[in-house]
């Protein structure tokens, strides 16, 4: 099973930016798909950004052009470049992986990151 590991949240102000980092115990290259999500108090865990082994990426609407998703195989990370943050943007961001289309998620244990002035 692999663990994934999350790091680089933390305290920002408004419009400022965060890089999150996850770190996979086993090679990423043939993974289906890597994303993020983020869930915030008294709501629901929802999408943010996912990226496929062909490098395909899809982001929710409210976070276009503003954050970016990234995968480096070589060192079984996957990325995601959070700017222009906003409050709303507050919330513990989870890195998910998956093997194959049918296979389920594996999960880290998310990092918080704090958009507030």
């Amino acid at each position: 099973q692999v663990q994934l590991v999350e790091s680089g949240g933390g305290l920002v102000q408004p419009g400022g930016s965060l890089r999150l980092s996850c770190a996979a115990s086993e090679s990423i290259r043939s993974f289906y798909a890597m994303g993020w999500y983020r869930q915030a108090p008294g709501n629901q865990r929802e999408l943010v950004a996912t990226i496929t082994s062909t490098g395909s990426t899809n982001y929710r609407d409210s976070v276009k052009g503003r954050f970016t998703i990234s995968r480096d195989n070589a060192k079984n990370a996957l990325y995601l470049q959070m700017n222009t943050l906003k409050p709303e943007d507050t919330a513990v961001y989870y890195c998910v992986a998956r093997r194959s289309l049918y296979s389920s998620n594996y999960w880290g244990q998310g990092t918080q990151v704090t958009v507030s002035s």
